[in-house]
């Protein structure tokens, strides 16, 4: 499934809320290499769910928390406008409401 991204690239939608997309300057071997340790990263963690195990847990979270700031995803924003990091905000509250409220009428 595709959520729709904002115009400027920096965001994408689900449920109504914002979340950051990757940085686009990374190079897409470095992309793919930090997208599979994150996917790890959640198996171990869900892995250690299952079990029990608060240590691997914790550990598997600071993982996925690691690969989401290289990624860019976390940490300060990838953008150099100085622009706000809105990530996480309902769209709704945000400058880009006007654009969402047009992608919703058109059923998208």
């Amino acid at each position: 499934m595709r959520y729709p991204n904002t115009p400027d690239g920096r965001y994408f939608v689900v449920r109504g809320r914002l979340w950051r997309c990757a940085d686009p300057a990374l190079a897409e071997p470095e992309r793919t290499a930090l997208t599979a340790e994150l996917m790890a990263a959640r198996r171990a963690k869900g892995l250690a769910m299952r079990a029990g195990d608060l240590d691997a847990r914790a550990a598997a979270r600071g993982r996925i928390d690691a690969a989401k700031i290289a990624l860019g995803e976390r940490g300060p924003p990838w953008w150099t406008d100085a622009a706000p990091d809105l990530n996480r905000r309902m769209v709704t509250g945000t400058p880009y409401a006007g654009w969402w409220a047009e992608i919703c009428a058109a059923g998208r």
